[in-house]
């Protein structure tokens, strides 16, 4: 039976992120595919990564990743927060670097709803005097 060392949630607009830390050799898997087939932008692939260079940590654990919802930035922005989640649940060590660097802080802008009577949430319907 395979062992999580840490469970993180992540979560960016309306993307959520379930993230497993198991002992391994620094390899990440999203959505039973391999990081760089999930994500092909380099830059996505940088920014799920960020917090294992933060805190050294690049080569000595697996990680398994679930995530849905939302397009792609906004899934590796979640998969970024649910790992520095997980990193600080192994070691506490961890927790002062990923703050200072903003992994830890989840992004509270959402999308604004929908209000009737209008065309979106603040776009009006058009106008007509006559």
């Amino acid at each position: 039976m395979v062992k999580n060392l840490g469970i993180g949630t992540g979560r960016r607009k309306t993307a959520v992120a379930r993230v497993y830390i198991r002992d391994g050799s620094g390899k990440v898997v999203v959505n039973s595919k391999e990081l760089g087939r999930y994500f092909p932008q380099n830059e996505y692939i940088m920014m799920v990564r960020q917090p294992l260079m933060v805190t050294a940590n690049e080569n000595k654990f697996d990680i398994l990743i679930n995530v849905y919802g939302g397009g792609p930035h906004g899934q590796a922005v979640a998969c970024r927060h649910g790992l520095a989640r997980a990193l600080c649940q192994i070691d506490q060590q961890n927790y002062a670097s990923l703050r200072s660097n903003g992994y830890l802080t989840r992004d509270p802008r959402m999308v604004e709803r929908k209000k009737y009577g209008q065309a979106g949430a603040r776009r009006r319907f058009q106008f007509s005097k006559r």
